[in-house]
């Protein structure tokens, strides 16, 4: 189900096991287990969600459980009250008190796509 401002939504009573793809944004209130991925896109984990699940986005926002990994091509935020366990590979991290994370963080230039890396080093050799 789509809302205004073009996000999708995975209500609280959802379960959804395997596989998810899509290229908007993406708000999860229930249960998901297997795998995200939204390339180019938001993805929310909401207060009242339970994921499972390895996550893959640009920019990921966490406020309810996640156990899995979390790879971004740009920003990761723990809010307060959530709790992470597994690694987080971003460029950028944030991490409010009262948030609970179990892992290793890599914030290096990695996370991005490798198109976007080819392009920055052949415009510095030129």
């Amino acid at each position: 189900m789509a809302t205004e401002n073009g996000q999708a939504r995975i209500g609280k009573s959802v379960v959804i096991r395997g596989e998810v793809k899509g290229s908007e944004d993406l708000i999860v209130d229930g249960r998901v287990e297997g795998t995200v991925t939204l390339i180019e896109s938001r993805l929310t984990i909401g207060p009242t969600a339970s994921v499972a699940a390895d996550l893959t986005a640009k920019d990921v926002l966490i406020l309810g459980q996640v156990q899995g990994n979390i790879v971004a091509t740009g920003r990761v935020e723990l809010r307060a009250g959530s709790v992470v366990e597994g690694d987080v590979r971003a460029l950028r991290l944030a991490v409010e008190d009262n948030a609970v994370f179990r892992g290793k963080v890599d914030l290096t230039q990695g996370a991005k796509a490798p198109e976007v890396a080819l392009a920055a080093s052949s415009v510095s050799n030129s």
